[in-house]
């Protein structure tokens, strides 16, 4: 099967090296919105008119980065980038960069070039910070074709295991890299798939949690759009591991373009015996169905996911025991998350101690940040452990539109809290970020400027909160629901220090006596506001003096 692998490698080389240029149209979910799919169509067309199809390769690929600038066009071996492409540009395009030589300026965003005016992409203030691990292939490969992933080394990780390696062994190297899970909680991926291979059960199950939730955030799904098969690779090698011959991805329903790859990505696999029985030539065997989420944030807490795979209501379930020990139909069950399964196929290539080595001592490798908000730069971006916040917010970023003022970086979603400019040197890893009363969570950043209401921005998250409960334990169904009617009425200039005190007293509780991570984590935003910006609440209570209640009444939202 390695000779199949070498084989599909070089026709797919020898295809390009027939080409003189290719055209790379990024066709992630964000540059399709802005009329990718029509400009691909158009610039296959052109080349088409201008006689060039032997010479000019047109080929869609995943997210290339800089979502904002879409729809984006790269041009191979040249290395340039050229932004904000509309389908009736693309004849002229074709025209002066793949028949005259010449470069778009107008439509330039990096050049390969040579010159003083000319900047190449590692020296992009967007590129030049980041390291593409998990997002290796993502804006490189054509998503759709398996043949593309293998000549991009796909599927030799997996061969490599199944032939060369004892299970003992791969666990080992996941351990040694110092992976932690990329879903939020951090917890240390080697040791997650050691204790699932040491239950004894003649089934086990591996999950793949897609069901990412948080407001803003899209690193899965840009990993699931632009580089399906190092997903499936990772879920499958995970499966080796821990002595599984079973899979899931579970991903939310509002994700149609990931489950379309994915399905097709499954599918082809399981044609080149990559999947099914015998993988690669092997005993090894391993399946793969996809399970569609009603979106439902709760679910992707880990017994949440489980019982809505099976059919049942998602509700959290309380633990121990744990999904490793009792899981998918009661059975030792392994559940990772998208991001993480992606860095599985570079440790097992490029060892354990080569991925130990990025990042900081305790926070291994890269990590995925989805960037929104009031910053110049959205996107997706891949950066190591350590990067601080102003790295990524004011030289990835580009920082803040308008020239108005950074205020506050909200990191983990409703999950996590606000870090205002104080600490914009902080470095971003599971540690540090904790210690200012955040977390890191899957790599959602809110960037926000000097005209957001902080207090407001407590209430949107509770507010998510509070709907997006399961209302299975008291302290989080009616505990967020006290907590947004205290904020709301703080917002519109009704509340009281009463209020205040309240939500300084219920805060604490229903962290500490909730259910599951939602509603023990739903506090964050608030009680990080409060920290660094207790002044805007304050600002919003009247004074005693102008007649404000202070009783026992005023907690009666």
């Amino acid at each position: 099967m390695l000779g199949k692998l070498d084989e599909i490698t070089a026709r797919v080389r020898q295809r390009s090296q027939e080409y003189r240029l290719k055209l790379q149209v990024c066709c992630g979910a964000g540059c399709l919105s802005s009329g990718a799919g029509e400009l691909l169509e158009e610039l296959k067309r052109a080349v088409a008119a201008q006689g060039l199809e032997g010479e000019v390769g047109v080929v869609p690929t995943g997210c290339m980065g800089p979502c904002n600038q879409g729809p984006l066009v790269r041009v191979s071996p040249d290395d340039t980038m050229y932004e904000k492409v509309v389908a009736g540009e693309a004849a002229g395009l074709v025209e002066c960069h793949c028949g005259r030589g010449e470069e778009v300026r107008a439509k330039l965003l990096f050049s390969g070039g040579e010159g003083p005016v000319c900047e190449r992409a590692s020296e992009h203030p967007f590129f030049r910070l980041q390291r593409r691990v998990a997002l290796e292939n993502c804006g490189v490969i054509n998503p759709e074709s398996l043949e593309d992933y293998i000549a991009a080394g796909g599927y030799r990780a997996l061969y490599h295991a199944l032939t060369g390696m004892s299970r003992e062994e791969v666990i080992a190297e996941i351990k040694q890299s110092g992976l932690r899970g990329r879903g939020g909680a951090g917890y240390p991926t080697g040791l997650k798939w050691e204790t699932v291979y040491k239950h004894v059960s003649a089934e086990k199950y591996v999950i793949c949690n897609g069901d990412e939730g948080d407001p803003g955030a899209f690193m899965d799904r840009g990993i699931l759009e632009g580089d399906p098969h190092r997903v499936l690779e990772g879920m499958a090698i995970a499966a080796y591991a821990v002595g599984a011959r079973k899979g899931y991805l579970y991903v939310r329903a509002e994700y149609p373009l990931a489950i379309k790859r994915f399905e097709l990505a499954i599918k082809n696999a399981r044609a080149q015996h990559l999947l099914g029985s015998q993988v690669l030539g092997t005993e090894f065997q391993f399946e793969v169905e996809i399970r569609v989420g009603a979106g439902a944030f709760v679910c992707g807490e880990e017994t949440a996911l489980i019982a809505s795979i099976e059919g049942r209501r998602g509700q959290p379930q309380p633990r121990p025991p744990y999904p490793a020990e009792r899981g998918l139909w009661g059975k030792p069950t392994l559940i990772n998350n998208v991001e993480t399964f992606a860095n599985i196929v570079p440790i097992l290539i490029q060892g354990g101690e080569w991925y130990a080595s990025i990042g900081t001592p305790k926070s291994a490798g890269t990590k995925a940040f989805a960037l929104a908000g009031k910053i110049n730069n959205t996107g997706l971006i891949e950066v190591p452990m350590g990067t601080t916040l102003r790295q990524i917010i004011f030289d990835i970023g580009g920082g803040v539109p308008d020239g108005k003022r950074f205020k506050a970086a909200q990191t983990g979603g409703p999950s996590g809290g606000c870090i205002p400019e104080e600490h914009l040197d902080v470095p971003v890893d599971f540690e540090s970020v904790v210690k200012l009363g955040s977390i890191m969570g899957s790599g959602g950043l809110i960037v926000m400027d000097e005209s957001s209401s902080m207090v407001d921005v407590a209430r949107f998250f509770m507010e998510f909160c509070m709907d997006e409960s399961c209302g299975k334990c008291v302290p989080c169904r009616v505990g967020t629901k006290q907590m947004y009617d205290l904020l709301h009425r703080i917002c519109e200039g009704r509340g009281t220090e009463s209020d205040l005190a309240l939500l300084e007293e219920l805060a604490p509780m229903v962290k500490e006596t909730s259910l599951c991570g939602l509603g023990m984590t739903a506090p964050n935003p608030l009680l990080s506001t409060l920290r660094y910006f207790r002044e805007e609440y304050l600002a919003l209570i009247p004074r005693r003096a102008e007649g404000a209640s202070v009783g026992p009444s005023a907690h009666q939202p």
